[in-house]
């Protein structure tokens, strides 16, 4: 069987259920209680996963599922090329933006160049690395290394990040947004050039998961009909 991962709750699954039935591919949840299990209808063959969409690029790298659905950003930030995961199709939904915000107040910090000053300056004042609130520490070290930022520490935050500034735990934050109301509720700007990736809801292929006889073609008819 070829296993194909979505995620198990939320506005993803429903439109990745939604993106599927409109290619002739019904994915439902199982109605005996069972939260985890689904079924597929509409091709044979294909077994429904349903896992946290953090919990994707990981099966994904170990080969325990052959298809995932996820957000670019997490593969990104989790995978590297050597992981074998491939990139088969943008799905058009669950759009956000990984950027890098600082306090409305900063009138004199709108680009990257202007927050590495800041944070030079922020470290001859209070004798410490200017702190950015993130959960993506790979994606925004190797940014802000390319815009040439050096002078500062990254805050790990798995939820709020938005708010560790109002909360003083940090000075600036690296986070996704799809509107921008939370930034603006919490008085954050994004700056000019932060935007570290552009990410939206993706379905990927791993190179690593055992495909017995029966399952690549399988996985032919289903990208015919995708």
């Amino acid at each position: 069987m070829l296993k194909l991962g979505v995620p198990s709750k939320g506005r993803l699954q429903a439109d990745t259920f939604g993106w599927f039935a409109e290619r002739g591919v019904v994915l439902e949840r199982m109605s005996d209680g069972r939260e985890y299990a689904g079924a597929v209808k509409g091709i044979d063959g294909v077994e429904l996963v349903l896992l946290s969409a953090g919990e994707i690029p990981r099966e994904l790298a170990a080969g325990r599922i052959h298809l995932g659905v996820t957000g670019l950003d997490l593969v990104a930030e989790y995978l590297s090329p050597a992981d074998g995961v491939t990139e088969v199709a943008r799905m058009g939904f669950g759009q956000a933006d990984l950027i890098v915000a600082v306090p409305k107040i900063w009138i004199d910090v709108e680009t990257m160049d202007d927050l590495d000053a800041a944070a030079a300056a922020f470290r001859a004042v209070h004798g410490q690395r200017l702190r950015v609130a993130t959960k993506y520490h790979r994606l925004v070290r190797e940014f802000f290394r390319d815009k040439g930022v050096a002078d500062y520490q990254l805050v790990d935050s798995q939820g709020a990040t938005e708010g560790t500034v109002k909360n003083r735990t940090a000075e600036a934050v690296a986070d996704i947004t799809s509107t921008g109301t939370t930034l603006e509720a919490n008085h954050l700007k994004v700056l000019a050039d932060g935007l570290i990736l552009p990410s939206q809801a993706t379905l990927f292929v791993s190179d690593r998961a055992k495909w017995p006889d029966g399952t690549d073609q399988t996985f032919r008819s289903l990208m015919k009909q995708i």
